[in-house]
């Protein structure tokens, strides 16, 4: 009887820092992944929105499938976009994927 109670006071009793440094590995963890894939994922999704209700008439895009096209008319939706003379394609306005000038530099044509 007399080694249980010295054994079981001689056992540390847990307390605040224990619980601490054993959280606080998976704290930094969750720290790590906020700021490298959460944070940067948020930003973008932001900037595609923006993009995409900043389209206008007369805007060249190219579309998620590869098409390339002029803005005739815009819906809250949809975005009329003629690919060639008399030619209209009816897409989806989150298919748009690119609008040239506005997401990359174009060069001159010589």
């Amino acid at each position: 009887m007399e080694k249980l109670l010295i054994i079981l006071q001689q056992q540390p009793g847990g307390g605040f820092e224990s619980i601490l440094t054993s959280l606080l590995p998976f704290v930094l963890i969750i720290l790590v992944f906020y700021f490298l894939i959460l944070r940067p994922q948020q930003k973008r999704q932001k900037e595609r929105q923006n993009l995409l209700s900043a389209i206008k008439k007369g805007d060249k895009v190219i579309t998620a499938g590869g098409l390339h096209g002029t803005v005739e008319e815009l819906t809250d939706k949809t975005v009329i976009v003629r690919v060639a003379n008399n030619v209209n394609l009816t897409v989806e306005r989150t298919s748009i994927a690119t609008i040239k000038g506005v997401m990359e530099h174009e060069e001159p044509r010589k």
